[in-house]
């Protein structure tokens, strides 16, 4: 490539892979402005603007947005000041592949729920996939209250140990609409109380089980809790289903 070869945008779009609107927007925010012909206003870029090109492009890719690319353009020379930046820009960029990965997770499971399933109620998914978000909102908050090895013991279970979880919470589901509004001792009610709560249990497991009846928890810290969890149920059903668990409990500890 000579030098002093000339490109029309269109020419210079083809050869670079920038889209032409691209370059229109790059010219109006003066990070690449190309020679204009004055009589028609036609842009004319030379070699150096696809060295600028590159340029903003490079910086671009380290995450760098465009108006802090403008800052740092046509600088000579970079110092340390430079590496504070980066590192600022590598822990955002970490923070997104973490993420990134967490929908990507999310995302298998939802698949594999509505593959096995065949149907799903909408509330429901969109209950589980609101609880699939925020996990890290619920390690956070275990890690506050000293619970860092229960977030430890929750982070080595398997996608298949949580899809059991969520077909267990997709079956609870059926079942409350089915049987909400019978007397909470009713034996179908009892029945499915029990079969939700052992594979609670069977999924946290026996240590786990421990070290939560162990924590010694304000109520008030409870109700943070629940306040970012969502229930796919109406509040009258929730009230109803916790009923049941309560009559089931008391029915435990009595035997």
């Amino acid at each position: 490539m000579n030098r002093n070869d000339k490109f029309s945008i269109g020419e210079f779009s083809e050869k670079t892979g920038i889209p032409i609107p691209t370059l229109h927007y790059y010219d109006e925010m003066g990070l690449l402005q190309p020679e204009k012909k004055p009589s028609s206003g036609h842009r004319v870029y030379y070699y150096q603007d696809i060295i600028t090109l590159q340029k903003i492009l490079s910086l671009k890719f380290l995450g760098y947005s465009l108006d802090e690319i403008a800052n740092l353009l046509h600088e000579s020379s970079f110092t340390v000041d430079l590496n504070e930046s980066l590192s600022l820009h590598l822990q955002a960029l970490e923070k997104e592949k973490e993420q990134i990965e967490q929908s990507i997770q999310s995302i298998k499971r939802v698949i594999k729920l509505v593959e096995e399933e065949g149907e799903v109620d909408s509330n429901l998914l969109f209950s589980l996939i609101h609880g699939m978000r925020i996990e890290h909102i619920h390690e956070e908050w275990m890690h506050r209250h000293m619970l860092t090895d229960v977030v430890e013991e929750l982070s080595k279970k398997s996608e298949e140990d949580k899809i059991s979880l969520d077909k267990t919470v997709i079956q609870l589901s059926k079942e409350v609409k089915q049987l909400y509004g019978k007397p909470v001792q009713d034996p179908k009610v009892q029945r499915m109380v029990k079969n939700y709560l052992e594979a609670t249990f069977s999924f946290l497991g026996e240590d786990l089980m421990q070290k939560l009846a162990d924590t010694n928890l304000e109520e008030l810290d409870i109700q943070d809790l629940e306040k970012i969890t969502t229930s796919p149920f109406t509040e009258d059903e929730q009230n109803w289903l916790n009923q049941a668990m309560e009559y089931y409990m008391k029915q435990e500890e009595m035997e």
